[in-house]
């Protein structure tokens, strides 16, 4: 991984007024620690700081940092962590590692994918990407930027894993060596596909069950003033209450 220069400052100012006045002036506090030597705090200038994190390709940057009045002409560090403001996005506060040449180092690279799956070409397959970085560990000038990884030869159903994966020389990747990276699984079916319509339209997977009224049973029920087990009388027959009347009429008669 190659290098780049940023000059930074050494910084007094710790409170919270004293920051908020360093990022009135265009400038961002910062901190470098390592192994082998206390944390020092920093800051750098905010327009310098912006430039190098556009202009590389990577979200692993090799510094070549440069202290004003330090003893050393250059420091070694990996800008580790960037802060930035929840709603406005401005840089806050940035972390440096500090490492040595010879020490070896473990980062999280991302990964990248290059050529077309034949499953995905000629199969209708759908092309998975499990893992979008790795950690590995190296020497800072062998760490590469990103892993890219060929899938043109996947057929649906294969799978990349990390022992699959070839490092860089002098990089070793870590992780267990059977988890998948990226990998190419079959079309849905035409079930899935309309599970999957159905989901994203609202509608419930599963059909309604429409509950028919049942009129003997709500007629025998105590709240429908019959009694259990008892069978409701059919429509259109005449009421109990009427032949006895009539009974009685003829008697008078």
């Amino acid at each position: 991984m190659k290098s780049e220069v940023l000059t930074a400052y050494p910084r007094t100012a710790a409170r919270r007024s004293g920051v908020k006045k360093l990022r009135a002036s265009f400038r961002v506090p910062a901190v470098i620690y390592g192994r082998r030597r206390q944390p020092q705090n920093l800051e750098v200038k905010l327009k310098e700081l912006e430039d190098l994190i556009h202009r590389s390709v990577a979200q692993n940057i090799l510094l070549d940092l440069k202290v004003e009045g330090d003893a050393e002409p250059g420091r070694l560090a990996l800008l580790q962590q960037v802060q930035h403001h929840p709603v406005s996005g401005k840089i806050l506060h940035v972390d440096f590692h500090e490492v040595a040449a010879d020490e070896r180092v473990v980062i999280q690279v991302p990964v990248e994918t290059a050529g077309e799956a034949i499953g995905v070409k000629t199969g209708g397959g759908i092309l998975e990407h499990v893992l979008f970085s790795l950690k590995v560990r190296g020497l800072p000038k062998d760490l590469p930027e990103v892993l890219v990884v060929d899938v043109s030869h996947l057929e649906v159903g294969q799978a990349i894993h990390i022992s699959d994966i070839q490092a860089p020389p002098g990089v070793q990747i870590l992780g267990e060596k059977s988890i998948s990276v990226i990998a190419v699984s079959a079309p849905p079916t035409e079930a899935e596909e309309a599970a999957a319509a159905a989901v994203e339209e609202g509608a419930p997977l599963e059909p309604e069950v429409i509950k028919e009224k049942k009129d003997e049973e709500e007629a025998a029920s105590p709240a429908a003033g019959g009694k259990a087990g008892e069978k409701a009388p059919e429509k259109g027959a005449d009421k109990g209450a009427v032949p006895e009347k009539k009974e009685k009429a003829e008697k008078k008669k």
